[in-house]
């Protein structure tokens, strides 16, 4: 997993600060978040590892599976990964891309996790105390897992809040093991 992190930061960068430069962040994160789907899925991974292809015929076919979806630069970028045996890095040149936008825009991306569905005025009160802790925007993804009987867990990057029943029990049941 490092090792792929390692691969991939030089490609992020290079593609941020280009996106940065072209005024298109928003877009080139669209098409990366495309390309990394389209490299995990199965018909396009069999066809990428055919030996009948060329390097150069990998690339065209990822771009023309992308469409119009990929602009030129984004086509040049895909040419390179596929020259140097590096497709397989999309998803995580996107995730590092994505933080290297999030710490540019200063947002957070929070996955709250919640025992029942939160409505409107729940999940707006969450991100404006997310907000004031966090000193930033903040996109909320709320999922749900009955599992926690009560209450939230927030997760935003390393931080993680657990406010949960489930969690509130098992620290209980700590506690009282620690003392016997």
């Amino acid at each position: 997993m490092a090792e792929l992190t390692t691969l991939a930061r030089p490609y992020a960068k290079a593609a941020f600060l280009f996106a940065r430069e072209q005024n298109a962040l928003d877009k080139w994160e669209s098409m990366l978040g495309l390309a990394a789907a389209l490299i995990e899925d199965a018909t396009m991974a069999e066809a990428l590892d055919s030996p009948a292809l060329s390097v150069d015929e990998k690339a065209s076919l990822f771009v023309q599976v992308g469409g119009d979806q990929f602009d030129a630069g984004f086509a040049n970028l895909i040419g390179q990964l596929a020259q140097y045996k590096r497709l397989e890095l999309l998803p995580t040149i996107f995730a590092q891309y994505h933080a290297l936008m999030a710490e540019q825009q200063k947002f957070a991306d929070v996955e709250v996790v919640s025992a029942f569905e939160l409505d409107d005025a729940e999940t707006g009160k969450l991100v404006e105390s997310l907000k004031k802790r966090f000193g930033m925007e903040v996109r909320v993804s709320n999922t749900v897992d009955a599992g926690l009987i009560g209450g939230v867990i927030i997760r935003a990057g390393d931080t993680v809040i657990d406010g949960s029943v489930r969690g509130r029990l098992n620290k209980l049941a700590e506690h009282l093991n620690s003392r016997v």
